[in-house]
């Protein structure tokens, strides 16, 4: 899905957002809203952010134990284009490559580096740091490769994470496989970006101890 939203500049989407329905939108996309308090309520990686509305601003329910990640510019607008467009729906428990995913096979290769790569080399030496990482963040542990986890990210989408030590023959590798109901939520460059913020996080979570 490439459409007129996709290269738009900031205003553009602070636009659309001052313009939502904010019910409307919680109840397509399971985001709590506050009239009250004019903010949506939205659960990434373990962490309670609140979403300020009409005015987007990006408040942690704990600041102490939210990465910067969660906060910073490509979160913001991914937390637009969830709220303005996307869609919550139930995961079937099958996951995609991102090259399987729609207009995932044109992106794939800067997904490979701007993502798997960078997780496989960011990780393969420290296995034992990316466990204690991924479950600081809400990281469901798995029996995949050398360290897997199921990340879960906004409106049910879930990110796996696998990974492959290296040995004297190979370097380390990688795999990010996404829940199926991903693509009600966001394009395919939305979910590189959905890695990208991952991998920040799980970085920054060791960089500064929140686990």
């Amino acid at each position: 899905m490439i459409g007129q939203m996709q290269d738009a500049p900031l205003e553009y989407y602070l636009a659309r957002y001052r313009e939502l329905d904010p019910e409307g939108a919680s109840k397509r996309t399971g985001a709590a809203f506050d009239p009250v308090g004019g903010r949506f309520s939205l659960m990434l990686l373990g962490r309670t952010i609140y979403a300020e509305w009409p005015e987007l601003r990006l408040m942690p329910k704990e600041p102490d134990r939210c990465p910067e990640a969660l906060l910073g510019f490509p979160m913001q607008i991914l937390s637009m284009r969830y709220l303005i467009s996307g869609a919550a729906a139930p995961a079937s428990g099958s996951f995609k490559a991102y090259r399987e995913l729609p207009w995932g096979g044109l992106y794939d290769p800067n997904f490979q580096g701007r993502c798997i790569k960078r997780f496989a080399y960011g990780f393969g030496h420290r296995p034992k740091e990316l466990a204690k990482a991924a479950e600081s963040l809400g990281g469901i542990k798995l029996d995949l490769g050398d360290v897997s986890y199921d990340m879960p990210f906004l409106g049910g989408v879930v990110c796996r994470l696998i990974l492959w030590t290296p040995d004297e023959e190979f370097p380390p590798s990688a795999q990010f496989l996404f829940s199926d109901n991903a693509v009600l939520a966001w394009n395919a460059e939305d979910l590189a970006v959905v890695g990208d913020v991952i991998i920040s996080a799980l970085k920054e979570v060791l960089r500064q101890e929140f686990c």
